[in-house]
Formats: C-alpha cells, sequence, structure tokens
C-alpha cells in the first residue's frame, strides 16, 4: 500500500475539509431560513469528523507478516451456539477438530440439547452448557456463554468462533506466532461469507472495515475484537474478570456509603431521633460512615471496611432491639396488671380498646430511625449474589461482547493484532430481515458501549486508540445526519428556499475540490475493493441507526429492555418483506414527486436553473443509493455455485 499517497490525500482532505466547513459556518448560512441551514451545516460538520477520523485511521495503515507459532501452546477452540441446525455445527466442530495446531475442541451450547451433547460425544469433541449457578440469574447471551466456558476450561489461548464460522486447518498456525509478544492479548482475523454472491446485494462483506480500516486501527494499536474469528489471551481476559469485579465491587461500596448518608440525614429528621441513646448511635453510625469512605479513599481493604461499618451498624440496631424489648416487657406487664385488677382476671372489650388507646400514645421504638440505614448497608458486599459468576472476564455491559472487552484490555496495556487473512468461511444473512436484525443489534451494541464506558474518558488508553474507538461508535450516528441530507434538497425543489445565501463561485470552489479528494482518499484506501455497497448502506439504512441509538439510550438511561436476538444462520423464507424498508419508500417517494414539483417550479421560473439542477442531481444520488433497498428486498437467496471445503481449499 502506497503510504505516501494516502498520507498526501488525508492531508489535503483536512485542508480542503476545514476550509469548506469554515466557509459554510462563517460566510454562506442563510439565516432566513435558519431551520434547515443550521441542521444542515451540523450534518456537514458531523461528516467533516468523520472523514478526519478515516484520515487519521488510514494515517498508520499496518500489513503484518505472521510469526511462527512456539510449540507447547494450550489452546481451546470455542464454538458458540445457541439454536443454530445442528448440521451446522457440528461442520464447524469437525473442521475445528482439524485444526492442525494441537489443541482441545469446545461445543458451548447455551440451548443445553441433549442430541448436540450426543453428537459431540460421539466424535469426541468436548461439551459445555451453563452450569447451575446461572438459573435464576441474568445470562449475557454470548459473554454470559464465553464466561462459562472459561472457569470449566485451562488452555492459555482460546479462539472463538460462531456456529456457522468453518475454519481453515492453518487458523492457529497463521495466528499462534503474534503472541510471541507477552503484551499481545487479540489477534483478530477476517470474517467473509461464502453464501455471498458477487453483486452483495445486502452488503454482507465488509472490505473496507475487514481490510484497511482494521489495518489503521491496528496501527494505532486499537484493533479490536469482532465477535468470531479471534484468539484471545486466557491472562488477559482472568485480568480483566478481576478488575472488573474489583471495580464493581468499589462501586457497590461508594453507592453505600453515599446512601448510608443519605438514609443517616433522613433518620435525624424523624420524631425518634429526640431520643438521646438514637441520636448517640445515629452520631456512631455516621462517624463510621465517614471513617470507611477515608478508609476507601486510601485504598484500605474492601472487606475490612466493610466488616468495620457493618459491625458498628448491627451493634447499633441490637442495642436499640434490647431497648425495643424492655419497653415492650414493660407494657406487656401493665396489660397483665390491667388484667389481674378486673373481677374475672381477663379485660373486657372495653377495657381493650382503653388499653391500646393508651399505648398508642407512647413514643413507641426508635429503631426505625436505624433501619433504613441497615437496609442501605446490606448492600455493601464483597460477593456478587445476583451474578452466577463474580468474575465476568467478557465484558457483559451490552447485547454485544466484543467492543468493550478489547476496549477494557487496551486499558490495562494488552496490545492487539489485525491479521488480514481470511482464515474462516462463514454465512452471512440471505434475507433483509436477518440482515437488519444483525445491523441493528451491531449498532445497538455499539452505542450500549458508548454511552456505559465511553472511550474518549477511560483511563489506560492512549489518545490515538480513545479516537480509534470513537471512530467506529461516532459513525452510527449517520442516520441523524442523513435525514438532513435527504430533506435539503426536497425543501428547495418544493419550497425554492436554499440554506446557503447562494449557490456562488466560492461554494463549488470549495465544495467540489474537497469531494474529488474526499472520494480519492476512500478509493485508494480501499485498495481496488468493492465498497460503494458499504457506502449505500450506510445511508440507506437511517431509520436503523436511528432506531439503534435511540433504544440504546432508553436501555442505559432508564433501563428499558433491548431483548437479544440470534442472528438466525439459514435463510427464513422467500416473503417480500416491503414493510421493512417502509420509511426508505416513503422516503424515495418524497424525492421524487420533489424533482417533479422542482422542474414544474423552474417551468414557471419559481426557481433558479442551478439551484434545480443541483437538488435535482442531489435527489438522483439519493434515489440510486436507496436503491438497494429494492434489490435487497427482492433478493432470492444464494445459489451456491461450489460447496464450502471447495471454497476452503483456495
Amino acid at each position: 500500500m502506497n503510504r505516501f499517497l494516502i498520507r498526501l490525500l488525508v492531508v489535503l482532505t483536512v485542508i480542503l475539509g476545514v476550509n469548506y466547513v469554515s466557509w459554510r459556518w462563517l460566510e454562506s448560512l442563510n439565516w432566513s431560513a435558519w431551520w434547515i441551514a443550521v441542521p444542515l451545516v451540523l450534518a456537514e460538520t458531523y461528516s467533516l469528523i468523520d472523514v478526519l477520523l478515516f484520515g487519521m485511521t488510514m494515517w498508520r495503515v499496518r500489513e503484518r507478516t505472521p510469526p511462527d507459532p512456539p510449540p507447547g501452546l494450550t489452546v481451546d477452540v470455542f464454538i458458540t451456539t445457541y439454536n443454530e441446525p445442528l448440521d451446522m455445527v457440528m461442520d464447524t466442530a469437525l473442521a475445528a477438530q482439524g485444526i492442525r495446531y494441537p489443541h482441545s475442541t469446545w461445543i458451548l451450547d447455551d440451548g443445553a440439547r441433549d442430541e448436540l451433547r450426543a453428537l459431540a460425544e460421539q466424535h469426541g469433541i468436548g461439551y459445555l452448557t451453563r452450569s447451575a449457578e446461572w438459573a435464576n440469574r441474568p445470562r449475557h447471551a454470548k459473554a454470559g456463554n464465553l464466561n462459562n466456558a472459561l472457569m470449566m476450561t485451562q488452555g492459555e489461548f482460546m479462539l472463538i468462533l460462531d456456529a456457522d464460522q468453518i475454519p481453515k486447518p492453518e487458523i492457529l498456525d497463521r495466528t499462534l506466532g503474534y503472541f510471541n509478544n507477552r503484551r499481545v492479548s487479540l489477534v483478530q482475523t477476517p470474517q467473509w461469507f461464502v453464501n455471498v454472491p458477487e453483486d452483495d446485494p445486502l452488503g454482507s462483506q465488509a472490505p473496507l472495515f475487514y481490510g484497511p480500516l482494521q489495518q489503521g486501527k491496528d496501527g494505532w494499536n486499537a484493533a479490536f475484537f469482532c465477535g468470531s474469528n479471534a484468539i484471545l489471551r486466557r491472562e488477559a481476559l482472568m485480568q480483566l474478570g478481576l478488575m472488573g469485579y474489583v471495580r464493581e465491587v468499589e462501586q457497590n461500596i461508594r453507592r453505600a456509603l453515599k446512601g448510608s448518608r443519605t438514609a443517616i440525614r433522613k433518620a435525624r429528621r424523624s420524631a425518634a431521633a429526640s431520643d438521646p441513646m438514637v441520636a448517640r448511635l445515629l452520631d456512631e453510625v455516621e462517624q463510621a460512615t465517614e471513617r470507611a469512605r477515608v478508609d476507601l479513599k486510601n485504598g484500605r481493604s474492601y472487606s475490612e471496611i466493610t466488616y468495620e461499618l457493618r459491625r458498628t451498624v448491627d451493634a447499633a440496631v441490637q442495642e436499640l432491639v434490647a431497648a425495643d424489648v424492655s419497653a415492650l416487657q414493660a407494657d406487656l406487664a401493665e396489660i397483665s396488671a390491667m388484667g389481674l385488677s378486673s373481677d374475672q382476671g381477663q379485660l373486657s372489650p372495653e377495657e381493650v380498646e382503653s388499653a391500646v388507646l393508651q399505648l398508642s400514645t407512647r413514643e413507641w421504638s426508635p429503631l426505625g430511625a436505624l433501619e433504613s440505614v441497615q437496609a442501605v448497608l446490606e448492600a455493601i458486599s464483597v460477593e456478587r449474589d445476583t451474578e452466577a459468576q463474580p468474575v465476568m472476564p467478557l465484558a457483559t455491559i451490552s447485547v454485544t461482547e466484543d467492543m468493550a472487552t478489547s476496549m477494557r484490555m487496551h486499558g490495562l496495556g494488552w496490545k492487539s493484532v489485525y491479521h488480514h487473512e481470511v482464515l474462516a468461511i462463514g454465512l452471512a444473512p440471505e434475507d433483509l430481515k436477518t440482515m437488519l436484525t444483525q445491523r441493528l443489534r451491531w449498532a445497538q451494541g455499539t452505542i450500549q458501549v458508548f454511552l456505559r464506558e465511553n472511550p474518549l474518558t477511560q483511563r489506560g488508553m492512549k489518545w490515538t486508540q480513545r479516537l480509534m474507538y470513537f471512530a467506529t461508535m461516532w459513525s452510527y450516528l449517520a442516520g441523524f445526519a442523513a435525514v438532513v441530507y435527504i430533506a435539503a434538497p426536497i425543501i428547495y425543489l418544493v419550497l425554492g428556499i436554499l440554506p446557503v445565501t447562494s449557490l456562488s463561485t466560492d461554494f463549488f470552489l470549495r465544495f467540489i475540490p474537497f469531494m474529488i479528494v474526499n472520494q480519492l482518499l476512500f478509493a485508494v484506501a480501499g485498495r481496488g475493493a468493492k465498497t460503494w455497497r458499504g457506502q449505500q448502506y450506510s445511508l440507506a439504512l437511517f431509520p436503523t441507526w436511528i432506531k439503534a441509538c435511540t433504544t440504546a439510550a432508553r436501555n442505559v438511561w432508564f433501563g428499558r429492555p433491548l431483548g437479544f436476538a440470534v442472528t438466525p444462520k439459514v435463510k427464513e423464507g422467500n416473503s417480500r418483506d416491503w414493510h421493512l424498508i417502509r420509511p426508505q419508500l416513503i422516503v424515495m417517494s418524497l424525492l421524487t414527486i420533489a424533482a417533479v414539483i422542482g422542474v414544474v417550479r423552474l417551468a414557471l421560473g419559481l426557481n433558479e436553473p442551478l439551484g434545480t439542477l443541483v437538488n435535482v442531481a442531489w435527489v438522483i444520488y439519493d434515489l440510486v443509493v436507496f436503491s438497494v433497498l429494492i434489490t435487497a428486498v427482492r433478493y432470492e437467496g444464494f445459489t451456491p455455485t461450489e460447496e464450502p471445503s471447495d471454497a476452503l481449499e483456495r
């Protein structure tokens, strides 16, 4: 790859892009139509940042030659499955069993199917499913499946494969050598699909991502885990799990101490707090809470902090309970005395009512003043009783486990490698519905990670690594910019309103060179790969990207469930689901109608010729982009011309 040419194009793109967008903000905004002018320039600014992040990624594109693997490493090959067809799982498992480098092969069956267990045993393949500890606890989907397997195996390294990813025999020979560097924790290889026709109607192949983008991230030590076709170091994962456990315990203690202080303040406002004994005990608990907070800051043992604080609170509660019991005994004695003074030795209903009224006016137990404090402190524990495993090596903060896991490893100083060689061949979705389900889950998982563990604020990573992760997350915000790019030409053609002051020479002299150099950068970086389909889907799936952002935000901020859908590995049917692209069909209709109206308005002298020409061209471009969805709906599935086993020999 011509790194000099790429860097030259990156520099030109930055100069021309900043020049254009700066001019747009400072000189060209049509403030009389600010409601479209400002959103459009914001969308263009978003796109410029996206291009700049792409340029930064391409600046250090790295191509690697694999070192020879050392002998004697222990490797577990994990094949994750839930409900995939048995023959598909076994094809992958048998291919994994045939990997040349010595290893152990395991089927991780989250569906706990007896028939799959029998097939695995028949072929001498290991079979694992969830342990009993997972009953009635969060399962965490694929991440939980892998975490369970990590606790039941011992290999130094693990190759992770999805149920449809058939590995080549040399996959470990070509990747294990990178682990000669003791700081390498991850080697990711491409995902390539055998059931995709040349025109790739569903955009399943990702030649730009599994190529220049991952190689560029690799140059910044930021190539990340993609869920399958990756080898990971157990030591790094277990360190992640232990660090996560410690972090979770510390967060629980901090939350409990904060809650304890709040509960004490509320207790002081209660009537019972006027009792001198209660006031004294609240003082003692408050002092113990403050000592615990200082000890936590100074790094004292969590178990010692929690033990001493809970001992103080328990002692206070016991003292109050003792006082309660004494008061209750006195009250019972008084009631008993009332009964003995009666002629029959028994209270009449009227006397019972009188006794209850008398006792109800007394100051009852002050125990309630400390009950809330004690309840809060129950949360302080070095155990994670709500989880099946206290240690969770793979991240469980999103519906996808991969990106967050590798981001955390980079934060701990581990290194990653992207090896650009197809070493496993999988199956892509063969219908639009399945493809949309897959893309939505990927986007939701990425946005969840962004909202929960924003890479820009993560400790331990270099600023370049942070930007590499941020670039991927940033790209999923494209749906919002797409809405503006669609609306702008419609508004001009129908209403004659331009978001710029005029389509002047200044506009074209700044805009056209920027776009040309930008496209040249993509072409050179892609090295002839067919990236157009990916560019189409980045715009055409704007409803999916918007839905992913909004649903992930509701999940993170308000706890609304996302659900988890395993991507089907076989075609679900031949029905043409036009309703799946209803928003895009509406947009295409609006664009077409707007173009017709614009031409009519031009004929009537209501629109300018240049403005009409530019916006009609814009509409045509959008329609060409959206046309991929028509092809996707009409796609009847892949007709193979060769068996997967033949493809593996290539």
